[in-house]
């Protein structure tokens, strides 16, 4: 591990053991899915304190670690996430703003990036998850995102249906070998994924995949960090010619 996973592998070792010794809850930021996978090599360590997770809505890749349960505490808490709804004063007149636009914003704002979760963007507004702490900030100060004035406000819930929008695509690959899977749902060459195997950049299940030969299972979700997720489906058909029709939904 580096020096930076074992500062944070003591920081949720410690923060378990708060919550166990004290009997009260004790929440993580934000954690990426590098962050994630560190929770993971740590679980053995802190298998005896409860814990869950979530991001502010199901899907939600980054997400907060809540450790506590009601057994333990003797009450039900809440995970500390509140939700933005950012959107154009002027529709007419407002950018189609991105992802990297609002987080490009948010940035500018000198925000701590562990204080923000999921970013997601439809074409009427997009969606914040955020701490507690960090959202009224966001909502008093964040006003522009590129040229397009904006209007910040936390909202009780997201709202009601899918936030994400799954989008199935089909697949023809000799096998359901991940980097076959990947090198076609993102349109690389093999020698470029086998780069991205090797810098540690692909998450299964939110942990890192250094082998490109691991064999997906229906529900896998894998992630290419800085382009997008998709979760695999699995094969439908084999083809006259050997090939294999998988199943891939992408998360938009």
């Amino acid at each position: 591990m580096t020096d930076d996973e074992l500062l944070l592998q003591k920081r949720l070792t410690e923060l378990a053991e708060k919550a166990y010794s004290r009997g009260t809850y004790t929440f993580t930021p934000f954690l990426s899915l590098a962050e994630q996978e560190v929770l993971a090599r740590t679980e053995r360590d802190i298998a005896h304190v409860p814990h869950d997770t979530f991001g502010g809505v199901e899907g939600a890749e980054r997400i907060m670690v809540r450790f506590g349960s009601e057994e333990l505490c003797g009450w039900e808490e809440p995970f500390p996430i509140q939700c933005i709804r950012m959107e154009p004063l002027n529709r007419k007149f407002a950018d189609k703003l991105t992802h990297r636009d609002f987080l490009g914003a948010l940035m500018n704002l000198g925000i701590d990036r562990a204080q923000l979760g999921d970013i997601i963007v439809r074409e009427d507004a997009a969606w914040l998850f955020a701490t507690e702490k960090i959202a009224p900030f966001v909502c008093d100060n964040l006003f522009r995102a590129k040229h397009t004035e904006l209007r910040c406000t936390v909202t009780e819930a997201p709202p009601s249906g899918e936030l994400f929008t799954l989008e199935p695509m089909e697949c023809l690959v000799a096998s359901e070998r991940i980097d076959g899977v990947l090198s076609h749902v993102y349109h690389l060459s093999r020698s470029d994924a086998a780069e991205l195997f090797r810098a540690g950049k692909v998450f299964l299940n939110s942990r890192t995949v250094s082998s490109g030969s691991t064999v997906l299972k229906s529900g896998d979700i894998v992630s290419l960090r800085g382009t997008g997720r998709f979760r695999y489906q699995g094969p439908q058909r084999t083809t006259k010619s050997g090939k294999l029709s998988v199943v891939v939904e992408l998360y938009r």
